[in-house]
């Protein structure tokens, strides 16, 4: 299987209709769009709270973005065919999945986007923040990637007055060791969540 930066016509068809949909629904307040890269290999990372997370990134930039998503929802012959047309990487979370780091050293060699949640799963703790995993700081050093962090806040509820997403400035981690990475990517997504919640 070949992986490069393109995304499939669903994923445009998709977003097309999703926009301005999810605008109007849910209210978001988006900001620091322009620290995104409108070029080059980037991985967009920040925390997870709900299923819609991604779609505030989507709808956030003009850029395709190929998603790491979870194996079980490939398994689903019902959703399946969904996750693969918009280009999404299947990850399987209890392996060491080296396909899917291998895919998405493809798209990120290709200067694509990658979109990533390095706690591994939603946040379904009272915890401020889950610990993050180390497949996006690798990603980044092993490809030269820039690391674009956001962090999100609020509820996803009808014309919400909360839901915000703050992206911050694009950084390289080349030169760091993987401990020392992971450990600015989890401070800076804290940083923003917390500047998020400061100006309500």
């Amino acid at each position: 299987m070949m992986m490069n930066s393109k995304v499939p016509f669903l994923y445009h068809f998709a977003k097309f209709i999703l926009k301005p949909i999810f605008k109007i629904y849910y209210n978001p307040k988006i900001i620091g769009k322009s620290n995104i890269p409108k070029d080059g290999a980037i991985l967009i990372a920040g925390n997870h709270k709900h299923l819609y997370d991604q779609c505030l990134m989507i709808i956030s930039t003009k850029r395709p973005i190929h998603y790491m998503a979870k194996k079980e929802y490939f398994d689903k012959k019902a959703v399946a065919w969904f996750f693969k047309g918009v280009g999404c990487i299947s990850v399987d979370r209890k392996n060491k999945d080296e396909l899917a780091k291998s895919l998405a050293k493809e798209v990120l060699n290709d200067s694509g986007a990658i979109g990533i949640f390095p706690e591994g799963t939603r946040n379904k703790t009272k915890e401020f923040l889950l610990p993050f995993k180390y497949g996006c700081v690798s990603l980044a050093k092993k490809t030269d990637a820039y690391i674009v962090p956001f962090g999100i806040t609020g509820d996803y509820k009808f014309r919400s007055k909360n839901l915000t997403m703050r992206i911050g400035k694009p950084f390289k981690v080349t030169d760091m060791n993987l401990e020392d990475a992971n450990k600015l990517l989890f401070e800076k997504v804290e940083q923003l969540m917390k500047l998020n919640l400061k100006e309500k």
